[in-house]
């Protein structure tokens, strides 16, 4: 859409800031950027590319800006064109549910691309800073796995569209001119968006909410069961269809005696794993580090992300790049660090 990124992009007249309160003028909406560039894309490192990339061209740009819109909006406009240009002509990101059946315990293990999965992304770096607890659950909601990865089944535009609607709460005309487009054509895309991911059926779960007594011992005998290793516990911390999935692996499990079975088989080399406690996505996560030889040495093996719903963990969703999740969410190289 090159008419609407010159507009976007190259304003006319010059806000009245001097350049360190322009500065400070852009880095205040960098958090909610990132937010909204990494529902777009489904990844962390994409997104922070993305927002870099927009923070680039509007600086790049400040001395031209009109004025007769906010600042924010005008960022958007631009985040929006960084993001269909990155997605243009690009397979979407998934998760290891999304792109086959459950496996078994015995089934061959395959690797894919980096770019093939959906990423984790740290609270710290989307969710607002003060927002009431509504808002703050709400926020959580959006970033969960299971709604970032049914993000991605929609085409781009409407990617966005919904993402501004219904997340973010703007109003159909000022969508309809950020994307240069009509009202009617804003309300058809977001009908059709919503219907997909109705037919995806993104169920609420309660990580979304600020943990409460009961999950934080739910966590806590989570936490228990994994370091002891004790598998028979763990399993009864388990919805009868949790999943565990473990990217870059395709391969992803479903049920107490397929979870067991890997824990005890070829997963059994995390017996006498470490965790440490992070969040991510709205939801709690760990860091697992795993004994790498004698000595009491551990290694990091595994971002953790735990889905939960009704009082029982619902998914495992273990991602292995701790080369790159690892410094992204402030994680140590060694648990005692």
């Amino acid at each position: 859409m090159p008419g609407l990124q010159a507009r976007a992009e190259a304003p006319t007249r010059a806000p009245e800031h001097r350049p360190g309160e322009q500065e400070l003028a852009l880095e205040r909406h960098r958090r909610e950027l990132t937010g909204y560039c990494y529902r777009m894309l489904g990844s962390a490192f994409e997104a922070e590319d993305a927002v870099q990339e927009t923070m680039l061209r509007a600086w790049r740009s400040l001395d031209r800006f009109e004025g007769r819109a906010a600042l924010k909006s005008w960022l958007y406009r631009i985040a929006t064109n960084v993001c269909l240009d990155m997605l243009d002509g690009r397979k979407r990101r998934a998760r290891p549910m999304d792109l086959g059946a459950p496996g078994t315990i015995d089934g061959p293990l395959a690797t894919l691309p980096e770019t093939t999965w959906l990423e984790p992304m740290p609270d710290g770096r989307v969710l607002p800073e003060a927002a009431d607890p509504a808002e703050l659950a709400e926020a959580r909601e959006t970033v969960r796995l299971a709604f970032v990865g049914a993000l991605q089944h929609l085409p781009a535009r409407q990617r966005a569209v919904l993402i501004l609607r219904e997340v973010l709460h703007w109003r159909a005309a000022e969508v309809a001119e950020l994307l240069d487009t009509s009202v009617a054509s804003v309300n058809s895309a977001l009908q059709r968006a919503r219907a997909a991911l109705t037919a995806s059926d993104v169920s609420s779960a309660d990580q979304a909410s600020q943990l409460d007594d009961g999950k934080r011992e739910l966590l806590d005998r989570y936490v228990q069961a994994f370091e002891q290793y004790d598998i028979e516990s763990l399993v009864t911390l388990l919805h009868e269809d949790a999943t565990l999935s473990m990217p870059p692996y395709d391969l992803w499990l479903r049920g107490h005696d397929d979870i067991a079975g890997w824990l005890t088989g070829l997963g059994s080399e995390c017996r006498g794993s470490r965790l440490l406690p992070v969040a991510a996505n709205g939801s709690p996560a760990f860091g697992q580090y795993r004994p790498s030889g004698p000595g009491g040495a551990f290694e990091p093996w595994a971002l953790q992300v735990i889905e939960t719903s009704g009082g029982r963990i619902t998914g495992i969703n273990s991602f292995l790049d701790t080369a790159r999740l690892f410094p992204l969410f402030g994680l140590p190289p060694r648990p005692g660090a």
